[in-house]
């Protein structure tokens, strides 16, 4: 720790001002970093921070919302989750990418981005720098996402139902998700919303997935994700009783600026040395695996 330290905390509570993205709260840590302003004993609960703003974030949503969402967008979320996890392992393995980065990076485009991010990260133990590139590649394409997938819609005269569908497929954020269907139109916002709510929930099957098959050493141990059960309880609890709306609302909040908190305490601990080993070869891991993405989903729904 150095005598710069002090600057984290300002930056943190900087952190829960509404305006702060996700995006600018890992670009200003990432800019500590190169500046070697660094709070070692800060960066030891980065996972436990990426792990509470999970379960605070489930307390913002609705059961009943899950429940009829389900009925709609259940099998094409099925197929291109496992599609896209599949299709991303194997390019990574291609274009050896770390395992861990592949698996960051294929989470993150088969679910919702970030978040998918959050909470894969802790289960497989990855390092900040491989959570950093997973985010910054995540983030770039849904900034390109949110302006062209309105623009290829158009284009190719797409309905709005079916332009739901594709941006809440193959768009990684629920923001980019609602911002592109904002964009497009009214039921292309309802559809997308709605879709992508049951893509969100995939996290819980993935997790425990990754937890089954991530091995400690020799010890074939299962490090089961708990901090998802969580999850899952938020979820239940905050629609069994519903009279603490209001309460809810700022857990769900919290969980969000928590969130915002965690990525730049990631992006602080990244290295320029780290961007130049590995940066090139997960950008095009990331960029690869979101157009073929994009591309099939959009075959299969205007077929």
């Amino acid at each position: 720790m150095n005598n710069k330290s002090w600057l984290y905390w300002v930056v943190i509570c900087f952190c829960f001002l509404p305006f702060v993205s996700p995006a600018v709260a890992l670009c200003i840590g990432i800019v500590f970093s190169f500046l070697g302003i660094r709070h070692d004993s800060i960066h030891r609960y980065t996972s436990r921070v990426l792990q509470v703003s999970i379960v605070l974030l489930g307390f913002g949503m609705g059961l009943e919302e899950v429940i009829t969402a389900s009925k709609s967008g259940f099998v094409q979320t099925l197929i291109s989750v496992s599609l896209v996890m599949t299709g991303g392992i194997v390019l990574g393995r291609l274009l050896k990418v770390e395992k861990n980065t592949t698996l960051l990076i294929a989470a993150g485009t088969a679910i919702c981005g970030g978040s998918a991010i959050a909470a894969v990260a802790p289960i497989i133990k990855s390092e900040n720098y491989q959570n950093s590139f997973a985010l910054i590649v995540v983030f770039v394409l849904n900034a390109i996402a949110l302006l062209l997938f309105p623009f290829i819609g158009q284009r190719l005269g797409l309905s709005q139902e079916v332009f739901g569908n594709w941006a809440a497929i193959a768009i990684h954020d629920t923001s980019s998700v609602v911002g592109a269907g904002a964009i497009y139109g009214e039921k292309a916002l309802q559809v997308a919303t709605t879709v992508k709510l049951i893509r969100a929930l995939w996290i819980i099957p993935l997790s425990i997935v990754l937890a089954f098959f991530s091995k400690n050493g020799d010890k074939r141990s299962i490090k089961f994700p708990w901090f998802i059960l969580l999850f899952v309880a938020a979820i239940l609890f905050a629609n069994i009783f519903p009279a603490f709306e209001s309460s809810y609302a700022h857990f769900s909040w919290l969980g969000r600026r928590a969130m915002v908190v965690a990525l730049f305490l990631i992006g602080s601990n990244i290295t320029l040395h780290q961007i130049k080993q590995s940066g090139t070869r997960c950008f095009l891991l990331g960029v690869t695996l979101w157009v073929v993405t994009a591309a099939f989903s959009l075959f299969l729904l205007t077929r």
